[in-house]
């Protein structure tokens, strides 16, 4: 009897059979969409580091032959054979895949399975269906992987590119396309004989195809003799009907821009009905509709313009902090904003909006409380806050990260001292911790200082130590800061949403409010520092203020909040 695998079980390969000689069945399909099914024959660091073990459409079969695609039966979309005890030794994971080949994504599928049959029977079954994914336009089906002995994992993972994307993720390359050259799949060896099955495909829903031979010459009548001086009419010539071309495997061409349709309108209401205007902002002037006379007196002149901020071009409006100069307002998909909401009532339509954001990028913010990094992507392992982990998906693991003796002796004394896990593998993390506000900063060469108090995570790329700010001691152990250098992404927390300003020769800020600034900048104490706040009637309470100097181009960031 098969067993039913869910997304993430493991299993060893001898508890699920004796044999090695297996057949592997991948049914998988949707209205429109066309599949490419392969397998990646992966080194000990999990990268395809001998092409030949790329098994596709074009490349049929391993070198030695452990692994074979048959095409397609028994009402699978795409066959292998896969001979265990064959496989090199250099070889210890095989990863089977599919992807669509044009336009499309995974949602659309419709059920689909990977299966496993020895001698003829089905050991382990793992099915999935379009409503476990979203944009992907490729899945990671299922692994065999040797881990002392050969085992098997259903995997289900979601991949955001198509096969050419998928092969640059496990290191190899995509070369030119060349010519397609038919060639047929191996027919499946006999049955060895012993106690362990051989491999068998399973038995097919239908009468099974003839194998291949020369069709059967029917017996043709003798001709009636003709005189010798006649000489034989020359045969008519016979229709050939031309070969079909061979497949190619690429993107159809875009035509044109992809509209979505408007949303009908709901019933009894007419399409594009006109909307009230609503109450004007503070401090703006109500605009009269078409056909209305202004007010007694005339209309009211508007408003003289307020003058631009320090560093803005008058008459523009600066992006959020977090938004690309240039992009569209408003919430945008991909950060806080799931999938649209789907039309109707129910629990599908509720849980719309809160979908996994899927893209194809390292890190993604799920929302403002929440961000996800894969893995996979960069291939580097990542330094989190000790127990900020929510959920994870995939091969993840999670060891844990001293700073050394000397590091936890400066940590102690400086007050930076950071509790890190290293987050390793090819999975997806999410990272949260209460509530605060997430925000990605790329580094590209430059530094950024962030307190230890407002580091998430960070790539294990950076370099990160502790500095010190010029000016006398500050109440609270306020005197040093964290500063990261290198390329990769720090993950800065915050109470609320924060404020980015340029760095001028007055800019003063709050040390308590202060999240982040510019490596380049000069910070220096500015106000003095008493022994208690408010030490005498009156006192503001403001006794520790940090003044930022620096050229053109550097920045501060401040939180609405007071540690």
């Amino acid at each position: 009897m098969a067993r039913e695998f869910q997304r993430g079980h493991k299993a060893r390969i001898s508890d699920l059979t004796a044999g090695t000689d297996l057949y592997v069945g991948v049914q998988i399909a949707g209205p429109g969409l066309a599949f490419d099914i392969s397998c990646f024959g992966l080194d000990a660091n999990e990268q395809l580091s001998d092409d030949r073990y790329f098994v596709f459409y074009n490349q049929p079969k391993s070198p030695e032959e452990s692994i074979q695609q048959l095409g397609t039966q028994a009402g699978d979309t795409e066959s292998f054979r896969v001979t265990l005890d064959r496989v090199p030794a250099s070889i210890h994971k095989l990863s089977f895949t599919a992807t669509i080949d044009g336009a499309g994504q995974m949602s659309q599928i419709g059920p689909g399975y990977i299966r496993i049959v020895a001698g003829g029977e089905e050991v382990v079954r793992y099915s999935f269906t379009g409503a476990e994914f979203s944009t992907e336009r490729a899945v990671m089906l299922g692994d065999f992987y040797l881990k002392d002995v050969w085992r098997f994992a259903a995997v289900g993972q979601g991949f955001d590119g198509g096969l050419a994307a998928l092969l640059k993720n496990f290191g190899g390359e995509v070369a030119e396309e060349d010519e397609a050259q038919a060639q047929q799949p191996q027919a499946p060896a006999q049955a060895q004989a012993g106690a362990a099955p051989g491999f068998a495909a399973p038995p097919q829903a239908a009468a099974p195809a003839p194998s291949f031979g020369a069709p059967v010459q029917a017996p043709q009548a003798p001709q009636a003799p003709q005189p010798p001086h006649v000489p034989a009419p020359a045969p008519a010539p016979q229709y050939q009907q031309p070969a079909a071309p061979a497949p190619v495997h690429s993107a159809p061409t875009m035509v044109g821009p992809l509209t979505t349709p408007p949303a009908p309108a709901p019933y009894g209401q007419p399409p594009h009905a006109p909307q009230p205007p609503g109450p004007p902002s503070y401090g703006q002037q109500p605009q009269p509709s078409y056909g209305q006379v202004p007010g007694y007196g005339g209309q009211v002149p508007p408003p003289a313009p307020a003058p631009a901020p320090y560093g803005q071009v008058p008459g523009q409006q600066p992006p959020p902090y977090g938004q690309a100069p240039g992009q569209m307002p408003g919430p945008q998909p991909g950060y806080g904003q799931g999938a649209p909401q789907a039309a109707g009532a129910g629990l599908a339509a509720a849980l719309q909006p809160y979908k996994e954001v899927p893209t194809g990028t390292r890190w993604t913010a799920q929302n403002q409380q929440l961000m996800r990094v894969d893995l996979a992507m960069g291939g580097q392992p990542v330094l989190a806050r000790q127990g900020s982990m929510v959920l994870y998906q995939g091969k993840v693991d999670f060891s844990y990260k001293g700073a050394g003796f000397a590091g936890r002796i400066v940590g102690n004394a400086t007050g930076q001292e950071m509790q890190l896990m290293r987050c390793s593998g090819r999975g997806q993390v999410f990272l949260a911790e209460n509530g605060a506000h997430l925000h990605a900063i790329e580094l590209q060469g430059d530094g950024i200082c962030v307190s230890a108090e407002s580091v998430l995570a960070f790539d294990e790329s950076l370099q990160h130590e502790v500095r010190r700010i010029e000016g006398h001691g500050i109440p609270g152990g306020a005197l040093f800061t964290m500063l990261f250098q290198g390329s990769g992404t720090v993950i800065v927390k915050t109470h609320g949403t924060p404020v980015v300003l340029p760095v001028t020769p007055t800019t003063f800020a709050d040390s308590n409010a202060i999240v982040a600034w510019s490596a380049a900048s000069q910070v220096i104490v500015s106000s003095q520092v008493r022994l208690r706040r408010n030490a005498y009637p009156g006192h503001s309470g403001e006794t520790v203020n940090l003044q930022f100097r620096g050229a053109p181009g550097n920045f501060i960031v401040v939180q609405p909040y007071e540690v």
